[in-house]
């Protein structure tokens, strides 16, 4: 099995060939919010985000709009509009796109959504936020924080907040638009299978007090029912598990290929050898044979909202 760094996990690296080996970083952990702090944006993406800020600050003087104005349309302050342009904070796809209606840029906007939004990730990231849009299926096993995918902007602000070292506002800041962009997942069609199964003990931390907790909660609950989603809960009485080695996620891309991804104290690992894949997808499949059904887990859920 090979080993490449960092910059090897952007979304062109992966293999298409079949072959085996793990992109490895050393960095920052991202979904668990384990690893030291780093800017989202590593040093090959600031480029993009430069030239981004530059072309809407162009588009902006062209129809002779002050930034204070164009902050209150967008729903921003002007210093952050002054980031957006200057290229020190990044916009979500939500606010191109208003920000493309605003200026009347006719899609001039538009067309660098992708690539900022491929900027807002750590390098190493940026290859699983590239599978997660392509998936047709992603399997998630998850025992110390409810799954990015999954969590409520409060509870994200929350988690960033606890981070040691600490980040500061405007890393947090983007941090949250990227988490959030990434939940259209839920809303794309054709729907992909989304599985999480969620350790009990997860449901019960409560990670920024009752309120922030109770919001997830519900989150959850909604989020369940949602046709194309399953939430299953392990409970803490199980008495077996083939979960012991800790969480994961397995993404299938729409040519069938299945990785691997797993973080932990600041180590991420981006899985591409099919055998490994194959066995992890197998054992999550056990995973979710030893927790609550669905419908349990979302009754489960209720009880636990009903605790609160």
């Amino acid at each position: 099995m090979t080993e490449r760094t960092g910059a090897a996990a952007g979304a062109e690296s992966l293999p298409d060939d079949g072959g085996g080996g793990a992109v490895v970083n050393l960095g920052d952990g991202w979904e668990s919010d384990d690893g030291a702090g780093r800017r989202p944006e590593d040093e090959a993406g600031r480029g993009i985000v430069t030239a981004f800020g530059q072309t809407m600050k162009t588009l902006r003087l062209r129809v002779g709009m002050e930034r204070e104005e164009f902050g209150k349309r967008l729903g921003y302050s002007a210093s952050t509009i002054a980031a957006f342009e200057q290229g020190r904070r990044i916009p979500s796809p939500r606010t191109i796109d208003r920000a493309d209606e605003v200026l009347g840029a006719d899609g001039l906007l538009c067309v660098w959504k992708e690539q900022v939004e491929r900027a807002q990730y750590p390098v190493f990231f940026q290859g699983m936020a590239g599978l997660e849009k392509e998936a047709i299926e992603l399997l998630s096993y998850d025992t110390l924080v409810v799954k990015g995918l999954l969590q409520t902007e409060e509870y994200m602000r929350e988690l960033l907040a606890m981070r040691r070292p600490v980040l500061d506002q405007e890393t947090i800041e983007q941090r949250v638009a990227a988490r959030l962009a990434r939940q259209d997942i839920f809303d794309r069609w054709p729907a992909p299978l989304l599985s999480f199964v969620v350790d009990e003990s997860v449901l019960r931390r409560r990670y920024g007090g009752k309120d922030v907790l109770r919001g997830q909660l519900e989150h959850l609950h909604l989020i369940g029912q949602k046709r194309n989603v399953e939430i299953q809960v392990m409970q803490l009485d199980c008495e077996e598990s083939a979960g012991v080695d800790g969480p994961f996620t397995v993404v299938t891309r729409k040519d069938g290929k299945k990785f691997v991804y797993v973080e932990a104290q600041g180590t991420s690992t981006l899985q591409t050898d099919p055998e490994q894949a194959a066995l992890a997808a197998a054992r999550y499949g056990i995973i979710r044979s030893q927790a609550l059904t669905s419908r349990e887990s979302l009754e489960f859920i209720e009880g636990l909202l009903g605790e609160l």
